[in-house]
């Protein structure tokens, strides 16, 4: 079952469940409060843009959005895919890996094939992708820092519409359960949209960043290795202390198996 789908079908779970148990008591319809959603929404989002420009905000929806729909690959797929590009070299040269970069599907291996291809040295080379790696990390830092930020900002304007509805209904003379449940409902607000979005945005952001990292280090490392001619069963090597031991295992292959693979890919390129 793709991971994918097992995570949103939990997400869709455990939201149903913690609404359910939000509202199953009793006066479940006095903490539905429009007030108290407008305070904590349009006073987070105000103080967003405040804090931060619009096209920062933009694209750090889009990179929460894709955090969750898109699919990385794996380490394993791209160290199969470098190991071909490796034996591609072998046999038509450097320049060869100019059509492999148009038909990787990785941005960051379309990039560094192209860099490559262009006949940079592999001093510049390495120099080129890895400034590319850090500034990537600094972007997605920032982007992970404005849903950080939205959490903290949630509950103090929950704060802030509790303070307004005490006002508000002292004025009318409204007390009892009524009088707290409308007093405590922004509260409630601001600490969900926190806790259950803003958080678990900001952190799945960071996580989905160190996935894609993972795989842009193994990249820079394995073009530039490439460049230096490497061998493929010294690349392989090299490639797979990226991975864990268990896939390493289970992807290895013995010299024999590689010089295999690389006759049948000759042949295979002969032919056509």
């Amino acid at each position: 079952m793709n991971p994918k789908f097992i995570s949103l079908l939990g997400i869709a779970i455990c939201l149903l469940l913690f609404v359910v148990g939000i509202f199953i008591g009793h006066g479940q319809t006095l903490l539905l409060n429009l007030e108290s959603w407008l305070i904590v929404i349009a006073g987070t989002l105000a103080a967003a843009f405040l804090s931060y420009p619009y096209n920062s905000l933009w694209v750090s929806l889009r990179v929460a959005i894709n955090s969750y729909v898109s699919q990385t690959p794996t380490a394993r797929e791209i160290v199969s895919s470098l190991l071909q590009l490796s034996m591609l070299s072998k046999m038509d040269g450097l320049l060869a890996l100019e059509e492999g970069g148009e038909r990787a599907s990785v941005l960051f291996l379309k990039r560094a094939l192209s860099i490559l291809v262009d006949g940079f040295s592999v001093d510049e080379l390495r120099d080129v992708l890895y400034t590319e790696i850090s500034f990537f990390q600094q972007r997605r830092a920032i982007q992970a820092r404005v849903f950080r930020h939205m959490a903290i900002l949630a509950p103090a304007f929950g704060l802030i519409g509790s303070i307004v509805n005490v006002a508000t209904q002292t004025s009318v003379g409204h007390t009892g359960f009524v009088f707290d449940a409308i007093v405590l409902a922004p509260i409630l607000y601001g600490i969900i949209f926190s806790a259950f979005v803003f958080l678990p945005v900001s952190e799945n952001i960071h996580a989905k960043t160190q996935e894609e990292l993972l795989i842009h280090k193994l990249i820079a490392e394995g073009v530039i290795l490439i460049a230096q001619e490497y061998n493929t069963v010294r690349l392989q090597t090299r490639l797979q202390s990226f991975i864990t031991p268990y896939e390493r295992d289970a992807q290895h292959l013995s010299v024999k198996e590689i010089r295999d693979r690389y006759e049948e890919f000759k042949n295979s390129r002969q032919e056509s």
